[in-house]
């Protein structure tokens, strides 16, 4: 049973006074952002007016932007806390109504801006020197002009986002709150219902029928509706491939990309890459085939863990593992772990109403903040670091960088978290000498790397495919769905489609298809670590300072160019390269320990 907020230890709490001593001090700020953001409404108009007025309207929609971020951290984060408290519920709607107003007050920034000439630019600079630590954010903006339409096209496009964002909206209602999934038998004989919450607790169930049972009851429900799911897919791909196309983008994908400025060969090379080392994944599910003594592997025996060791670190055990681990970055690093692990960032226990998962929070002018709902479990350890990982990046870039820069793109954001958690995994190897351990070790970190790198790559794959076919007229009907999924996920485990047929419904429960060419990143990003944390372990102090250069980089370089500094050229496919050699060398050496018996 879950405590209440009351009962948890201090301690164990995050000091959200370090961002507003008191309510009352955050709703003073909401009133007088609001009154200073209205008076902003006069700059529409204006913004080319002169080098002057030019610099002053930046600096002050910057300046707002700040206060703004910082004001709606410390209301979300309460209501974090206790999802509950009413208050708390009020007010995050605040700020994000605040955001709401602040984004309308100065939508009309970029328009104006990109009416500016070349010539008049270089003048702006040369009357006002201030401007040039802005330029590299200015000429990105620039980057988008041929993509900007006709002041009544944007115009007609704003009043339509209503409209586009209705296949994704649907998509969440009837999988968030329309679907019911039947009741299945747990392990212990009672009937409980099925839901998205409990579904991977029973796929990772030792007990076979249990696995089946919870399978092919939530696929069976997808089958159901298959058709509805197909139709808001379809039509989701639709609008992007659309908007790709009035923006005069070669494709969706470009035009998702773009936003970061990320190559569309970077999407190509990851998928190429993975395909050739697909054996590697065949290697790993035949011996998964091997521990767990089936004949018949399908697909619901994917995710029960292979190992019974009950490898547990208590939360303060967690906090010197970890801190142990990152002492190799030397001592900033380390200083700035100790400030976090000992000055109240991390919000520790489950409590009634508290947000499930965990994540690294915070805005520039903040305590980069962790939320956990801690177990003792290994799991949790890998968790802590990972979050870790998040809050030193956020940390580095906020000091080394101005507000303009003081964010880094979510291309980046999974790297220097993963890079953590490659570091952890080496850290316990080569402290570990009870074979049980390595065995539950070398697991956690194969299974990451299946679920993160070919399992995100089989979905950016089958993302792509989709896309394409609806640019070429293909209508994506649920069949085409079903046998297009089908077919990429037979060739990415080297299970039969015939044998496993409740996997084609699978791409109707991915949320992720809504989010536009994001899932590739985890693969990239997962890869990218594990080149990084080899170079850490086994390179030079210029390999270390390197890496802490891309963690105080932020969004000040393109970011390609911020790994390619660290010496990850992710064009290329070396870091994709290198990564599966670890992947290989890891499932090598479990290998050996199961022809030794140590999984029995």
């Amino acid at each position: 049973m879950s405590k209440q907020r009351n009962e948890i230890e201090e301690k164990y709490q995050w000091d959200l006074t370090t961002i507003f001593p008191t309510d009352e001090a955050w709703e003073a700020e909401l009133a007088d952002l609001t009154s200073e953001i209205e008076k902003s409404k006069e700059f529409a108009g204006h913004l080319l007016d002169s080098a002057k007025t030019f610099l002053e309207i930046s600096e002050t929609q910057l300046a707002l932007s700040q206060r703004v971020e910082k004001l709606y951290v410390y209301a979300s984060m309460k209501n974090d806390q206790d999802t509950r408290e009413g208050l708390y519920q009020e007010f995050q709607a605040k700020a994000i109504a605040l955001y709401s107003l602040f984004s309308q007050v100065f939508s009309f920034y970029e328009p104006e801006f990109l009416a500016i000439t070349d010539e008049q630019l270089v003048a702006f600079y040369e009357e006002e020197p201030t401007l040039k630590q802005y330029s590299f954010q200015l000429q990105k903006l620039l980057a988008t002009r041929e993509h900007i339409l006709s002041q009544e096209l944007e115009e007609v496009l704003a009043a339509a986002s209503e409209v586009f964002e209705a296949p994704s909206e649907t998509f969440s209602i009837l999988d968030n709150a329309s679907l019911r999934f039947p009741e299945i038998t747990d392990e212990d004989g009672h009937l409980v219902p099925l839901s998205h919450g409990n579904y991977i607790s029973f796929m990772e169930s030792k007990n076979r029928e249990v696995r089946q049972e919870a399978y092919e009851a939530m696929y069976s429900t997808y089958e159901q509706f298959q058709h509805t799911y197909a139709k808001t897919l379809q039509s989701n791909v639709k609008v992007n491939n659309l908007q790709a196309r009035l923006r005069k983008y070669n494709s969706a994908r470009d035009a998702a990309l773009s936003k970061n400025f990320v190559p569309e060969a970077v999407y190509d090379t990851l998928v190429s890459a993975v395909n050739k080392h697909l054996p590697l994944l065949h290697r790993y599910i035949k011996l998964r085939k091997q521990i767990l003594g089936i004949d018949d592997l399908k697909m619901y025996d994917m995710y029960t863990p292979l190992s019974s060791t009950d490898y547990k670190f208590s939360y303060e055990e967690a906090l010197d593992k970890a801190a142990e681990t990152l002492t190799i970055f030397g001592d900033d690093y380390s200083q700035k772990v100790k400030r976090a692990f000992s000055e109240r960032w991390i919000d520790v226990h489950e409590n009634e109403g508290k947000r499930s998962g965990a994540y690294s929070g915070g805005s520039y002018d903040t305590n980069a903040f962790m939320l956990l709902n801690w177990q003792d479990t290994l799991d949790n350890l890998y968790t802590l670091i990972h979050e870790t990982g998040h809050s030193m990046h956020s940390m580095y870039t906020r000091e080394n960088q101005p507000y303009v820069y003081g964010h880094y793109p979510i291309f980046l954001a999974e790297i220097a978290s993963t890079t953590n958690e490659n570091l952890l995994t080496e850290k316990l190897l080569s402290e570990v000498k009870d074979e049980k351990v390595r065995f539950a070790i070398l697991n956690h970190y194969l299974d990451g790397f299946r679920g993160t790198v070919f399992r995100q790559t089989q979905f950016a794959e089958f993302e792509h495919a989709m896309y394409q076919a609806d640019q070429e007229g293909q209508v994506l009907t649920a069949d085409f769905l079903n046998s297009l999924y089908a077919s990429i996920n037979e060739k990415y485990y080297g299970l039969s489609a015939e044998d496993n047929y409740f996997i084609q419904f699978e791409w109707a429960r991915i949320p992720h298809f809504y989010y536009n060419y994001y899932v590739f990143q985890y693969a990239t990003g997962f890869a990218a670590a594990s080149a990084l944390a080899d170079k850490i372990i086994n390179g030079s102090a210029e390999d270390k300072e390197k890496y802490l250069d891309y963690l105080k980089a932020g969004s000040s370089d393109y970011p390609l160019e911020v790994m390619k500094k660290a010496g990850v050229d992710m064009a290329k496919e070396d870091y994709l390269n290198d990564a599966f050699k670890v992947f290989e060398a890891r499932l090598t050496e479990l290998e050996s320990l199961v022809e030794k018996g140590v999984h029995i």
